[in-house]
């Protein structure tokens, strides 16, 4: 890591270092203007984090003016009957000038040991950096299902409806306050009640080559509740414009029709808890929709 130059200091972004911190990145990431990561601040806002933990992520700045910044979405996710506290790193940029700082950003936002750290979207160019920092692959690819074929003459007998109504069978809290807040970020949540229990899917509207219409998994408690439930669920998804969902996989789905795309959106963890397909709660697939 090169030394620090004069004037230079790595922080938490505060809520006054928005405009600025949306400017630098509208440079960074040309795909999105300024408006985006405007929207984008104010998902983020919306969400609180855990304790101790940066509601934005960090920035790095020369007097004055940012010269960089890493995104953080911190959340405390279900770990069993524990939680776990959970960090997407995400929208990574520093102008070319003060590229040899970089390393003060990651070191800032890697510093928690107890977190698990997250990389759902790296581009192809800085996987090996990211493998470098210490992150290992936990998902090699993404099944493309067409959910709604399943169980057309048969299946599970389940009721679909939206997290805004509340089951009238057992169900865990937990689920209902994780429905309730990715709805709040523009996600589809979605209860499925059995006779016996109320099981919590949520998914993202996405568009695949900006013309595909398709949803993206984003929480499930098991992988083997979306494929118990695809048929209604994909039937419930296709009426509101979403045929196509994308999910998360290290191989072909048995159960579900569709096809695997290996080395298509592949993600990276670091830190304790190795996290499981189907769980892309408070990531930014979710919370920014990216």
């Amino acid at each position: 890591m090169a030394l620090p130059a004069p004037g230079l200091r790595c922080r938490q972004i505060d809520k006054a270092d928005i405009g600025a911190v949306a400017s630098l990145l509208a440079r960074g990431f040309p795909a999105h203007d300024r408006r985006f990561w405007l929207a984008a601040f104010a998902q983020l806002t919306r969400h609180e984090p855990p304790a101790g933990l940066p509601k934005y992520g960090y920035l790095l700045e020369s007097g004055s003016v940012v010269v960089g910044a890493i995104l953080l979405i911190c959340a405390s996710v279900p770990n069993g009957d524990e939680a776990a506290r959970r960090c997407n790193l995400s929208s990574w940029y520093v102008d070319p000038a003060f590229r040899a700082y970089a390393p003060m950003l990651v070191s800032q936002a890697l510093r928690h040991k107890d977190v698990t750290y997250l990389n759902v979207s790296p581009a192809p160019h800085t996987r090996p950096i990211i493998e470098a920092q210490g992150f290992s692959r936990y998902c090699d690819g993404i099944f493309i299902a067409l959910p709604m074929l399943n169980g057309l003459f048969a299946g599970a007998k389940v009721d679909v409806f939206a997290a805004s109504r509340q089951p009238n069978v057992s169900f865990d809290p937990r689920d209902q306050e994780m429905l309730v807040a990715h709805a709040a970020h523009g996600c589809v949540s979605l209860w499925c009640v059995t006779p016996e229990h109320a099981y919590p899917l949520v998914f993202r509207p996405r568009l695949v080559r900006r013309v595909i219409p398709c949803a993206q998994l984003i929480y499930c408690r098991d992988i083997a509740d979306f494929v118990r439930f695809a048929g209604p669920v994909g039937r419930m998804l296709a009426r509101h414009g979403l045929p196509l969902v994308i999910v998360d996989a290290n191989a072909p789905m048995p159960g579900l029709l569709g096809w695997y795309s290996r080395g298509n959106m592949p993600k990276y963890f670091k830190g304790p808890q190795r996290p499981r397909l189907g769980d892309l709660a408070y990531t930014e697939n979710a919370v920014m929709g990216v």
